[in-house]
């Protein structure tokens, strides 16, 4: 994840390197069985006040990238700096991929994808 700043109320906040978006899934083929996506920062990025009115996002693409699911995190106001998603387990309708995307203040930051073949 790379440096950005952004504006809460007129104080600007800045997420400094040091921070991960990772994004697990465990099952096999089609089937989800687990899912999580979301920040880890090392000590220095620990020092910052975090990440403001954040949501995480889950999306479901088909083979020819085209997405046919989204799930759409609720937008968190206060400010943290490990946010955090679980998704349901779930049976995919079909083989492509599924992406975890972290939003900051409404505008996407970081994605993560696994691709999901046969």
């Amino acid at each position: 994840m790379r440096t950005f700043d952004y504006s809460v109320g007129g104080v600007t906040m800045k997420i400094p390197t040091g921070c991960m978006f990772t994004h697990i899934i465990r099952g096999g083929g089609r089937k989800i069985t687990y899912q999580n996506a979301g920040v880890d920062c090392a000590f220095v990025g620990a020092l910052s006040s975090g990440f403001c009115n954040w949501r995480i996002d889950f999306t479901y693409a088909d083979t020819n990238n085209r997405t046919y699911r989204t799930s759409r995190g609720r937008t968190h106001s206060e400010c943290k700096i490990d946010p955090m998603r679980n998704n349901s387990p779930q049976t995919l309708p079909r083989y492509g991929k599924a992406c975890a995307h972290l939003h900051v203040n409404g505008v996407r930051r970081v994605s993560q994808c696994h691709h999901i073949t046969k």
